[in-house]
């Protein structure tokens, strides 16, 4: 169990060290590497979405899994790792925009 806890915090920190690595190269219009890295963070947080769901199909609603706080904490690195990506694919999106708009402005 404690293995399997500890893939889904790996996996989730995986996926959002990724995230916030697709924003900084955002932030230098990198953009071939943001989109690599925002690739890497979805496939992290499938495996450890994953992991999750084992988790709950494991516990069948009933309370066969004990919850103690490394599964708690566990739980709040991957929902942390979710909203980081949507946050930063938003955020990509702006950069790109006013990249657009910099370059319209300046011819």
């Amino acid at each position: 169990m404690e293995t399997t806890v500890m893939e889904l915090i790996i996996n989730a920190g995986e996926a959002r060290s990724c995230s916030m690595q697709a924003l900084q190269a955002a932030r230098k219009h990198s953009w071939e590497e943001a989109e690599a890295a925002l690739q890497e963070a979805t496939r992290a947080t499938r495996e450890a979405h994953r992991i999750q769901t084992e988790l709950i199909g494991a516990d069948e609603g009933c309370g066969k899994i004990p919850v103690n706080l490394i599964l708690v904490h566990a739980q709040d690195h991957l929902m942390n790792a979710m909203l980081c990506r949507e946050l930063v694919e938003e955020i990509i999106y702006l950069h790109r925009e006013m990249q657009e708009l910099t370059k319209t402005r300046t011819q």
